[in-house]
C-alpha cells in the first residue's frame, strides 16, 4: 500500500492546534494539520513540510506517529500516516488564525477525545489517545469504521 497523505496534531499542554478546513477533503470539520506526501518525500519530511507550510510552526520532530489503515467501500486498502508533535509551554502561538486552508485554533484535548463530537473525524478518537500516551511507531487498523487491530 502506497500510504498518500499526513496529518499532525500539535501539542501544547492539554491543548491541540487543530485546522477547520475550508475545502475538501473534510470540509467543515476540525483535524490535525497535514496534506500530500510529495513524490521522493519521505511521510516525516511530508509531515513537517505541511506544518510549516498551514502554521508557519518549525517542528525538528514528532514525538509519536503511526499509519493508520481502512478498506474503502470499494474494497481497496487506503491510509494516512499520523503524527505527533509537542511544542514547549514557552511557545506562543495565538489563535483562531485565518490561513488559505481554513481556521487553526487550539481545542482542548476532552473536547477532540469525546465520542460524541461531531465536529472531527470519527477516527481520531480511537487513535488519537494511543499517540498521546505511547511514544514510537504504531499501526491502527480499520474495518468498517471500527478499529480491528492496533499495534504498539
Amino acid at each position: 500500500m502506497n500510504v498518500k497523505y499526513t496529518v499532525c496534531f500539535i501539542k501544547q499542554d492539554n491543548k491541540i492546534l487543530m485546522l477547520n478546513r475550508e475545502k475538501e477533503p473534510i470540509m467543515g470539520v476540525w483535524n490535525g494539520v497535514g496534506g500530500k506526501i510529495e513524490k521522493n518525500e519521505f511521510p516525516e519530511q511530508a509531515a513537517l513540510r505541511e506544518v510549516w507550510e498551514e502554521t508557519t510552526i518549525q517542528l525538528d520532530s514528532f514525538i509519536s506517529q503511526g499509519v493508520v489503515t481502512w478498506l474503502t467501500p470499494e474494497g481497496k486498502l487506503d491510509g494516512i500516516h499520523v503524527f505527533l508533535g509537542e511544542l514547549d509551554n514557552l511557545f506562543t502561538y495565538d489563535t483562531p488564525i485565518k490561513t488559505r486552508e481554513g481556521i487553526l485554533d487550539w481545542k482542548d484535548i476532552d473536547w477532540i477525545l469525546n465520542p460524541n463530537n461531531l465536529g472531527i473525524p470519527e477516527k481520531i478518537p480511537h487513535y488519537l489517545p494511543t499517540l498521546l500516551a505511547h511514544k514510537g511507531n504504531h499501526l491502527f487498523t480499520y474495518s468498517q469504521d471500527k478499529m480491528v487491530h492496533q499495534r504498539l
